[in-house]
């Protein structure tokens, strides 16, 4: 089955233009944020010629909407104890869903947050009541993934018990709609191997999969700044990184990276191009090349 190769292309310009830097990367699939991604983004809608704009972009680059995924803000803490913080992070994911909704886009994936208060089990099922809140307010057939995380401090997700924990809490009449998604810096920095050998790495999905009782529904293929274990979520170049090129060889052999969608969030040679640029960044290029020649 085909590899679905994309990334979180650059959005100057707005996010019909990182759909056209994507079509020209040579990628078929793409992530996005649909909002300012350092805000909750609880109050910001989307504008129909946005929509427009963004739909006849993909059209162009020969990317389907299902391939794509939109990146929820990184502040949303759906897993606090703090009733205040919590209503406002599940406002954000409700308001992620409804602008991922009206792009008529596959899904969107976030960071389940910091267990505030320390107790764990509490933590995941307010993930899944954040989930389901969304999901039961927003209609449509985009779904909403949990990203697993780098183990820092209190974050939840850092295990396939917590990610299968979170997705059981959802009303199984709910469960269609939402999954999860694996990154591989993630994976990585919170102590999984994935550089002893082929098997090794299908034993951690296999963890995974059994727990959620499912496959991932993505992956973030990243390479890893920090060692094996650091909880350090910082990401480079596919083969520059503490992970090396080799597992991504692996993964892309796997059974569970084929169909879904594969984003590349590694670093771009040029952050800031013309607002009316579409040309590809050379560092996406060359990623998109190297994984092609990792497929089956």
């Amino acid at each position: 089955m085909t590899r679905l190769i994309g990334a979180h292309t650059v959005d100057a310009g707005g996010i019909h233009m990182a759909a056209l830097r994507a079509g020209r990367s040579g990628m078929d699939a793409l992530q996005i944020f649909t909002a300012i991604p350092k805000y909750y983004g609880d109050k910001t809608s989307i504008r129909p010629e946005r929509v427009t704009r963004f739909r006849a972009a993909l059209d162009e680059a020969g990317i389907s909407p299902r391939n794509v995924v939109a990146h929820a803000a990184y502040v949303l803490n759906t897993a606090t104890g703090e009733e205040e913080k919590w209503q406002r992070a599940a406002a954000g994911l409700r308001k992620e869903l409804e602008r991922s909704s009206a792009l008529g886009i596959g899904a969107v994936c976030f960071h389940p947050g910091a267990a505030t208060g320390g107790d764990r089990e509490a933590a995941v099922e307010r993930v899944a009541k954040a989930i389901a809140g969304a999901l039961e307010t927003v209609p449509g057939e985009t779904r909403v993934l949990v990203e697993n995380t780098a183990g820092a401090g209190t974050t939840v997700g850092r295990t396939p018990e917590e990610v299968g924990g979170i997705l059981a809490a959802v009303p199984r009449s709910l469960r269609g709609r939402t999954g999860y998604g694996l990154d591989t810096c993630h994976l990585f920095a919170a102590g999984r191997d994935l550089t002893v050998s082929a098997q090794a790495l299908a034993r951690v999905l296999d963890e995974f999969e059994l727990a959620a009782e499912e496959p991932p529904s993505f992956f973030h293929l990243n390479d890893s700044e920090g060692t094996l274990g650091s909880n350090k979520d910082r990401h480079m170049l596919i083969g520059e990184g503490k992970i090396g090129a080799e597992p991504f060889r692996w993964l892309l052999q796997d059974r569970r990276s084929a169909g879904i969608p594969l984003i590349l969030e590694t670093p771009q040679e040029n952050y800031q191009p013309s607002e009316t640029d579409p040309s590809p960044d050379p560092y996406d290029v060359r990623m998109v090349k190297l994984l092609r020649s990792f497929a089956p």
